[in-house]
């Protein structure tokens, strides 16, 4: 299938969570979206797990208008990442849009920092739940969930839902 279906930009720095960057980007390429990984500027950062994953750029460099969707995976990454304020206007611009706005485990701090969970609802590591109901939003406790265009899930174990939950409001937007 060719990959024409719109662009999702991962967000990555060092000690990102391997796996929660590394299956999304394969479903979605799977499914027909292309993906684009960008951080802060390096042109590598390696996983907690010591997994390599080399850059398309600066989150600067990809303007919201050509995106489809964002992802902010989890990890030690996102307490970096939450810093930048390119990659909080990227997120408020994606989030205003109205297109997918997908956080796993403690990627919820990028969204935290970027002020647009107030009223939401969402889930997240069990370890960030105090951060994301003291930023407004319902925690719940479940594999994924999906609030709109926001899309979000706990842990590894549920990539399988996440991944799903993230294709059903991508493919809802085409």
């Amino acid at each position: 299938m060719a990959n024409d279906k719109g662009t999702v930009l991962i967000l990555v720095a060092h000690d990102y969570e391997d796996l929660e960057v590394w299956y999304p980007k394969l479903r979605l390429e799977e499914a027909g979206y292309v993906t684009k990984l960008a951080g802060l500027g390096e042109r590598e950062y390696r996983g907690k797990h010591g997994y390599p994953c080399p850059t398309d750029g600066k989150v600067a460099d990809f303007p919201a208008a050509g995106l489809a969707g964002i992802l902010a995976p989890g990890g030690w990454a996102p307490d970096k990442l939450r810093r930048d304020p390119e990659v909080l206007a990227r997120v408020r611009e994606v989030h205003a849009a109205g297109k997918l706005v997908a956080t796993i485990c403690h990627g919820p701090w990028i969204l935290i920092s970027a002020g647009i969970l107030r009223g939401r609802r969402l889930t997240s590591t069990v370890g960030i739940r105090d951060d994301v109901v003291n930023a407004g939003a319902e925690w719940l406790d479940a594999p994924a969930v999906t609030d709109g265009n926001l899309v979000s899930a706990r842990v590894p174990k549920d990539l399988p839902a996440f991944a799903r939950a993230m294709l059903a409001v991508l493919d809802a937007q085409t």
